[in-house]
């Protein structure tokens, strides 16, 4: 997890604030995980490839490193999607 008191303050790391943040690293996580399915990682090779259950745990492998990405600053969604999700928990519009 990247430390939210870096990004947000240590004032504004409420519990809630830390509840929204987790919240917007997983929705990162899962759409780089998208991202690189789409892109062909963790896919079976033809050759020397993993077989059946290669294809089954890709999934895995590919969440693992979406979490991996996101820890280490990821793509700035998180950071986008946490402050409009704050945004909307205290009834700004």
């Amino acid at each position: 997890m990247i430390d939210p008191i870096a990004i947000s303050g240590p004032a504004q790391m409420t519990p809630r604030n830390a509840q929204l943040r987790e919240a917007a690293e997983q929705l990162e996580a899962n759409f780089l995980s998208e991202m690189l399915k789409s892109a062909g990682f963790g896919k079976a090779r033809d050759a020397f490839g993993g077989g059946a259950g290669e294809d089954q745990f890709g999934s895995f492998l590919r969440q693992a490193q979406a979490e991996n990405m996101v820890k280490t600053g990821g793509i700035g969604l998180a950071e986008h999607l946490f402050e409009a999700l704050k945004e909307r928990a205290d009834g700004h519009s």
